[in-house]
């Protein structure tokens, strides 16, 4: 913003102090100090106000990008159970038996054990 040093500082006062003269000087600093403090409440209050906006704009940018990946991974989980469904109903009619000896012990390969 402003970039004041003592010096600058300095000189406005000794201006200020032949301008307004030693009674006046006083009630015109603390006038001044009003409209500063008043012009920086203001500003901070604007400031805050800004990003609490830019915060909900935000959130509700994030809310909505996530109901879209709910929505696609519903979508998605929708078509994977169709097709599970008429996997299943091509499975049944399929003949399903266990290879020859699955359950015979004599074919076992493994000797026995002493």
């Amino acid at each position: 913003m402003f970039e004041l040093g003592w010096l600058e500082i300095g000189i406005i006062g000794v201006i200020a102090l032949v301008v307004l003269g030693p009674e006046r000087l006083p009630k015109a600093a603390r006038f001044a100090g009003l409209w500063v403090r008043k012009a920086r409440a203001q500003w901070f209050a604007v400031k805050s106000e800004m990003e609490r906006e830019l915060a909900a704009e935000d959130m509700k940018a994030s809310l909505q990008a996530e109901r879209e990946a709910i929505r696609d991974a519903v979508k998605q989980l929708d078509d994977e159970a169709r097709e599970l469904q008429s996997g299943v109903g091509d499975a049944t009619r399929l003949d399903v038996t266990p290879p020859a000896g699955a359950n015979d012990p004599a074919a076992d390969p493994k000797p026995p054990v002493p």
